[in-house]
């Protein structure tokens, strides 16, 4: 009866509007008023007696009146009506006690100083000790009145999910605190869930704190029947560390606040922290110790300059856009041949950076005519080369477009470099070049060859050369086109399967604007002719990514989702190597970036080979396409590909491995290179 009574009063318009709104601050200071002047008025009641002390008798209403414009003052002084009552009744009563005390002593100080020169007490002590005690207690009450209403009338959890708060400290407590009172808000905190392994047993706000164990945390949230725990984004890095797994192998959904820097309880609007509540995603979990770079070199080097990216439009080249625009870059050329995405990168750009000129180029890396059209029109001083096909099962099928694309239209983008005095050059690679087992690796790994060669030629015809070529070389990116993570989370959307080629896979991840940014420092801080790798962090194994992000989506793995092993792809490898065996790394100021120290090969043995490379895509042939990039690149082993074929006639004809005249370097020496 009690509850239908409340839910009928919660309903009522009046009291929806009181606890959807704070207190008006008009309000709130009004009542306080009140509150004093009936404090005053009480005094009147013990007598004109109250107010003589020994000199002449004075108008109680005037001795009133005095006192109560001095709390009125104090009142305002001290903003005692501020602050929102529902959230912040410890700040109230800190201010309360201030008013009170602050009242007393200039009452008293009036009192005491009429005594001193005309040898009585203006106000009398008793009258102001009753006065701050009445004013004290009625304005304290009044608050907590008002917080006990909204909490009574706001706390109803039917609609609202059941989570326990992990942690126990200050800001565990306070999103707690916060989220329990929100007016319709859409979290009923039951408990917070210490990570002290010290046993608990007390309430913070009527929220029960129990202590946190691995083997207990299956029963725990059944008990308080919930399947949801609430942390904080700055608790992320304990839940990368494994405690994740503990909740998501018990079935326990996470959900993570991510903003609240936001919550104010001073606001003039009543704070919505639901709104800031989200769930937690498998790049969160797969990620590692931030990233940090040297942004303000970086921009003192790009600042003011017109910079070039080809294959702005795709996931790689649209976040390096992003950056260099953000670091005050002159003029942007965004280059790519795909018109729809060029189209949404312009929108973009244009609210986001409305006073960056902005240059759209609509061309074909591999049309030669067209991007001279766009060096000779725009004169860059930076290229950043992104344009490439990546798709490894793709390229396996198309070898003409890979080399055509990957090699030459990198040729095509370096030669024109040098021709119209770029000053560095810097080539996306992928850790798919080391020891390549497919086209696309080895196509990327012959054009990371012609760039260094390139450069190198320079150096030998010149001291100074003209434009530095830098290649820079990492894994898989979070959220790229053709990411497994964007695949996964559709599956699992359409009730799966979920499906891996293969159970033992691994692959190295990195965020999007963490490449892009260790990208632009080695390009920085490159000086010609190397081959920056990344540090990636440690490897994923797929099957568990699979697993982690079915669990996360509040379902089991095998069960609600089943997991399908297809077998691997062609091209496919179960694992990625950043460096072959024959390389080793040089370190750099940065922890993060390394030097591949790797074999250099001759420019003109390079452009021989080319030219036989050529050759065979204008005869439209793959095989003698991939005979020709075996020959160049002797590492490169098919597998689980058709042209596994071509390994095996090499073999049998025993072709020579490696035809190409190449120089071993030393890491002393190469060093020294890259000094010089």
């Amino acid at each position: 009866m009690k509850n239908r009574i409340t839910k009928a009063f919660a309903k009522s318009s009046l009291i929806r509007n009181f606890v959807a709104q704070p207190s008006p601050k008009w309000m709130v200071l009004l009542a306080d008023l009140l509150i004093i002047g009936f404090s005053c008025a009480i005094t009147i009641s013990f007598g004109i007696e109250s107010y003589r002390g020994e000199g002449p008798v004075f108008a109680p209403a005037t001795k009133a009146l005095i006192e109560f414009l001095t709390y009125a003052v104090l009142a305002l002084c001290l903003g005692t009506h501020r602050y929102i009552i529902r959230l912040s009744v410890i700040e109230d009563t800190y201010r309360l006690v201030l008013l009170i005390i602050s009242a007393t002593l200039v009452l008293g100080t009036i009192s005491f100083v009429t005594f001193f020169t005309a040898g009585y007490f203006y106000f009398s002590l008793w009258n102001i000790f009753v006065i701050g005690m009445i004013s004290f207690t009625l304005m304290l009450l009044m608050r907590l009145s008002i917080k006990y209403l909204y909490l009574h009338f706001s706390g109803h959890t039917e609609n609202k999910r059941r989570v326990i708060v992990l942690g126990s400290a200050i800001n565990s407590f306070f999103l707690a605190s916060a989220l329990k009172s929100e007016f319709e808000g859409a979290f009923d905190p039951v408990a917070l869930l210490s990570l002290s392994p010290k046993r608990i047993d007390s309430k913070v706000n009527g929220i029960p704190v129990i202590p946190f164990n691995p083997d207990e945390v299956k029963e725990v949230f059944e008990f308080y029947k919930c399947d949801t725990l609430l942390f904080l984004s700055t608790q992320l890095e304990l839940m990368r560390s494994g405690q994740a797994d503990v909740f998501m192998s018990n079935g326990i959904k996470l959900l993570m606040l991510n903003q609240v820097e936001e919550f104010d309880v001073n606001s003039k609007d009543m704070p919505k922290l639901s709104s800031h509540v989200q769930n937690i995603r498998i790049e969160d979990l797969l990620g590692r110790e931030p990233i940090r770079t040297d942004n303000q070199v970086v921009s003192r080097v790009l600042r003011g300059q017109t910079i070039m990216i080809t294959g702005a439009a795709g996931s790689i080249g649209s976040e390096i856009v992003r950056q260099v625009a953000a670091l005050n870059a002159s003029d942007i050329v965004l280059l790519d041949q795909a018109e729809t995405p060029m189209h949404d990168m312009q929108l973009e750009l244009e609210s986001t950076f409305p006073d960056m000129k902005i240059h759209l180029f609509i061309g074909d890396v591999v049309n030669r005519d067209r991007m001279e059209h766009a060096f000779r029109k725009y004169r860059p001083r930076y290229v950043f080369h992104a344009a490439a096909y990546k798709h490894v099962p793709m390229m396996e099928r198309n070898p003409v477009e890979a080399i055509m694309t990957n090699v030459f239209g990198t040729k095509n983008v370096a030669d024109l470099s040098i021709k119209y005095g770029v000053e560095k050059f810097v080539m996306i690679s992928t850790d798919k070049a080391v020891n390549p087992t497919n086209v696309m690796g080895c196509s990327k790994r012959i054009a990371e060859i012609y760039v260094q060669s390139l450069f190198f030629h320079q150096r030998k015809m010149s001291d100074r050369p003209s434009t530095r070529f830098i290649t820079t070389r990492f894994g898989n990116v979070l959220g790229s086109n053709g990411s497994v993570i964007p695949l996964f989370r559709k599956q699992i959307e359409q009730g799966g399967p979920v499906t891996i080629t293969h159970r033992d896979i691994i692959r190295y991840f990195m965020t999007i604007p963490e490449a892009c940014s260790l990208v632009l420092e080695a390009g920085t801080m490159g000086q010609g002719g190397e081959i920056f790798v990344f540090d990636m962090g440690q490897p994923v194994k797929i099957w568990d990514l699979a697993t982690r992000m079915i669990s996360l989506s509040g379902l089991k793995p095998g069960e609600d989702i089943e997991i399908v092993e297809t077998g691997l792809r062609p091209g496919e490898k179960l694992y990625e190597e950043l460096l072959n065996e024959k390389e080793h790394t040089i370190a750099t100021h940065h922890k993060k970036i390394m030097i591949a120290r790797v074999r250099i090969y001759d420019y003109n043995d390079v452009l021989m080979h080319l030219e036989r490379l050529h050759a065979a895509v204008e005869n439209g042939g793959g095989h003698d396409i991939v005979v020709e990039m075996k020959h160049m690149v002797p590492e490169y082993k098919s597998n689980n590909s058709i042209w596994q074929q071509v390994d095996s006639e090499i073999k049998e004809a025993h072709t020579e491995a490696d035809d190409m005249h190449e120089i071993e370097v030393n890491p002393r020496a190469f060093s020294s290179a890259m000094a010089d």
